[in-house]
């Protein structure tokens, strides 16, 4: 089953590799989206795929590369956006 959802990364989560390791660990997985910083601190994160891989994604979240410090992942619920054929790292803020 196909699902989308979108995860907001607070912590010590820019500066330290961590889009790389997004991008990463998505094409690894299957999945579709992006990855950017947000200008407040956060990583932005939208993935697209086999709803059993974003939960193995999600965790991947939870941890980050070495060098992160991820204190919450929150997620939310998206539609599915079909103009994403890849997983790609977007411009920061």
């Amino acid at each position: 089953m196909t699902a989308a959802k979108k995860y907001f990364i607070f912590g010590h989560v820019q500066g330290v590799g961590f889009r790389v390791f997004v991008e990463e660990r998505a094409l690894q997985l299957g999945l579709h989206g992006y990855v950017r910083n947000l200008s407040d601190g956060r990583v932005e994160v939208y993935a697209a795929g086999n709803i059993n891989k974003l939960d193995v994604f999600r965790g991947c979240l939870e941890k980050g590369p070495q060098g992160a410090q991820v204190f919450s992942v929150e997620v939310n619920d998206e539609k599915v956006n079909t103009a994403y054929s890849n997983f790609n790292i977007e411009g920061s803020w």
